[in-house]
């Protein structure tokens, strides 16, 4: 269990209210979530302001000390993930904390691969050798992240989101082959500062799409100097609705992606037989 957040918009937003301050921010859910569970074994904020995502991650719990509400005031960019941990694979540690960063692309995940210890190996052998070698924590998440990598160089054109469908089909499967009564969960989240995409399977996850410039519920600003020879659009993703807004569930074994307009959120599900015959309440 961890806590995600994604944004991206058109123009550069800041998002510190969002990631510490408003009614349900996700330092917020970080300290007690929906269940009443605490995430308190690291955080992480990736932000594309100029094509390059700018990458900050501690090993410590995210309301300790001032760091992570220093790092979230300083972000103004068009694209933003986050991410607050609970481990449940791999130790407290900085290799194990998300985002997870290769050149452009930055990966988050909610979730957990059951009986990672048989499921490693064989992963392991998918993964491309460049990718293998540059794995330097214990998490499922960044073996997840790998075989997205490996899967996207092989297949250059091929759309991201494409891409992380057919990688999340392909580690539900192997999930089945080892036990096929505890599926995976894999809400993730990724971007390479262009295109942003992600995934539900098996956690709660919500999002809110605006158009045009709004007011904060906390501090009454609107976040973004807008340009008004264009209309303003924002995209946000997130384990628990943040604020007050028409936040709505992203369909579960599904994945998303932003149009680049930014006109609306699109979702496919994901192709798997696994999936299409496991029970409605592993998925709900």
């Amino acid at each position: 269990m961890c806590r995600l957040y994604g944004f991206h918009a058109n123009e550069n937003t800041k998002v510190e209210c969002n990631l510490v301050h408003v009614q349900n921010a996700l330092l917020k859910q970080g300290i007690q979530d929906r269940d009443g569970l605490t995430h308190g074994n690291g955080w992480g904020i990736a932000a594309y302001s100029d094509g390059e995502p700018s990458v900050e991650r501690q090993c410590w719990a995210a309301w300790q000390g001032e760091h992570f509400s220093e790092a979230a005031a300083r972000i103004y960019a068009k694209t933003v993930i986050s991410h607050i941990r609970r481990a449940t694979v791999g130790g407290t540690a900085l290799e194990n904390t998300h985002p997870f960063r290769h050149g452009n692309w930055v990966f988050a995940h909610n979730g957990t691969i059951p009986h990672f210890n048989e499921v490693r190996p064989r992963l392991l052998e998918a993964i491309a050798g460049p990718h293998r070698d540059l794995i330097e924590g214990e998490t499922d998440s960044e073996h997840v992240f790998r075989y997205f990598l490996t899967l996207h160089d092989r297949t250059p054109g091929r759309r991201p989101h494409d891409v992380l469908k057919a990688c999340l089909s392909d580690i539900i499967a192997l999930c089945a082959d080892i036990d096929a009564s505890r599926m995976p969960a894999l809400n993730t989240i990724l971007s390479d500062g262009v295109c942003v995409a992600g995934s539900r399977l098996g956690r709660t996850l919500w999002y809110l799409e605006r158009k045009g410039t709004v007011t904060c519920e906390y501090c009454g600003l609107s976040h973004v100097q807008h340009n008004p020879r264009q209309e303003y659009r924002a995209i946000e993703i997130a384990s628990e609705p943040i604020t007050h807004e028409d936040w709505r569930h992203v369909p579960n074994a599904s994945v998303f992606h932003f149009s680049p307009s930014l006109e609306q959120i699109e979702f496919a599900i994901i192709d798997s037989p696994v999936l299409a015959n496991w029970s409605q309440t592993n998925v709900a």
